[in-house]
């Protein structure tokens, strides 16, 4: 018997996470529902699916079992605990929500339902991260000496004018990767930049050093400012350097000459994970009852370790993470 899926939201990302859908033998996309009815209905036609005419109609039909909330951030909370009290599974795009205290709501909330809920963590689920993790935990690359996550995509300004900055944004994938290869850090030191015309406000350009507990060093960097198209290019990098060896993730490694409007390529990596999260939700977690690879207590640390950031930038200083520091 096949999991049956609603879409709340039908922005761009909902593309990747249909071609998951579909591409899941044991998952069946039933409908979907958007803030604007057209693009919903141009969305159904695409996917073969359904529309409904209100959030609360779609998370109300007995045959659904899981909702994907894939709004925009501010809205996760209400659309995941609307989802959760009708009885759903619940698979949430991140930014997972805007405060630690919703987070927590979530967790919450499903744990008295009886029904899961997990954070779109998506590169979690991409093989060669994973394979990096078992070299790092197994001991095979020595002792941690660095670690680094950099982004280097541009994305003209009225794309980047749709989100709250790269440190939300972004960096979010930069923290539950960081806490999941090597563990939580014990201070960061950030700093953040605006290049740019000066019509969109937000910053576009942000970096972060942390300081792990080990007293290994991990740099971030995030940035809709430029692409990077010089030899062995920082696009979206992984880079782990270790005592007795080193590894490393790149979207260089999966390249299609698609251009697109943000992107100059088509980087297929991206893509893969999203299907890989999905596809580990509904078969792994929902049918063989296995735990997310990130929890929802992950998504907390990764906030957590954000709003340290943000603190940073604000305050010029090292910031503590996980304590008053």
């Amino acid at each position: 018997m096949s999991t049956k899926v609603g879409f709340i939201g039908a922005g761009d990302i909902s593309l990747l996470h249909a071609e998951g859908v579909h591409e899941c033998p044991s998952a069946e996309l039933v409908g979907l529902w958007n803030r604007t009815a057209k693009r919903g209905e141009e969305k159904a036609a695409l996917f073969g699916c359904r529309t409904y005419a209100t959030a609360e109609e779609l998370v109300s039909d007995p045959e659904i079992d899981v909702v994907y909330v894939l709004t925009n951030m501010e809205t996760h909370h209400k659309y995941s605990l609307m989802a959760i009290e009708a009885g759903k599974h619940v698979l949430v795009e991140k930014p997972t929500a805007t405060t630690v205290q919703e987070i927590q709501e979530m967790e919450d909330a499903a744990n008295r339902a009886g029904v899961l809920i997990a954070p779109v963590h998506n590169y979690l689920y991409e093989p060669s991260v994973m394979r990096a993790k078992d070299l790092i935990d197994s001991g095979k690359l020595g002792d941690l000496v660095s670690l680094y996550v950099m982004y280097n995509i541009h994305h003209p300004e009225e794309v980047a004018a749709r989100y709250p900055g790269v440190i939300r944004q972004i960096m979010t994938h930069h923290a539950y990767i960081s806490l999941y290869l090597v563990g939580a850090p014990a201070c960061v030191s950030a700093m953040k930049a605006t290049i740019n015309d000066g019509s969109v406000p937000q910053e576009n350009l942000a970096m972060a050093t942390l300081q792990m507990r080990s007293g290994a060093l991990t740099h971030f960097c995030a940035s809709f400012a430029s692409d990077d198209h010089a030899g062995d290019p920082w696009t979206v990098m992984i880079k782990v350097i270790g005592t007795r060896g080193a590894t490393r993730y790149s979207y260089r490694d999966w390249v299609e000459n698609t251009p697109a409007i943000v992107h100059s390529q088509t980087y297929s990596a991206y893509p893969y994970t999203i299907r890989s999260v999905g596809r580990y939700f509904i078969e792994e977690c929902i049918g063989n009852g296995r735990p997310p690879l990130s929890s929802m207590q992950d998504a907390v640390t990764s906030l957590r370790l954000i709003e340290a950031i943000e603190a940073s930038v604000e305050e010029g200083r090292h910031v503590g993470v996980m304590r008053n520091e």
